[in-house]
């Protein structure tokens, strides 16, 4: 089986930018430390959108990544950003080469 790219596309409301970055930075660490199959996860910002951010990652397989989404550090960070973001886009791809 390929390996599953994510890209998700953050954008934060004003108000939450700080709180949020910090839930980003912190989900980071935590997936790098704990999750096992990530072999990308990777945290940019936009250089045009000061709210907006996307992270970049890659699996070994659909089920590792299904593992890290019912993960306690995962859930705690959707929770904790929950009704914080203007916008949310998810793209969940296979790598082929």
């Amino acid at each position: 089986m390929s390996k599953i790219v994510i890209v998700a596309k953050i954008k934060i409301k004003e108000q939450f930018k700080d709180e949020v970055y910090t839930e980003l930075l912190a989900l980071h660490k935590s997936t790098h430390d704990l999750d096992q199959g990530c072999i990308q996860y990777e945290l940019h910002k936009d250089l045009e959108d000061a709210y907006s951010f996307t992270f970049i990652e890659t699996w070994e397989t659909s089920q590792l990544l299904e593992v890290h989404m019912s993960t306690t550090h995962f859930a705690s960070f959707a929770k904790t950003i929950e009704n914080k973001l203007e916008a949310l886009e998810i793209s969940k791809l296979e790598k082929l080469i």
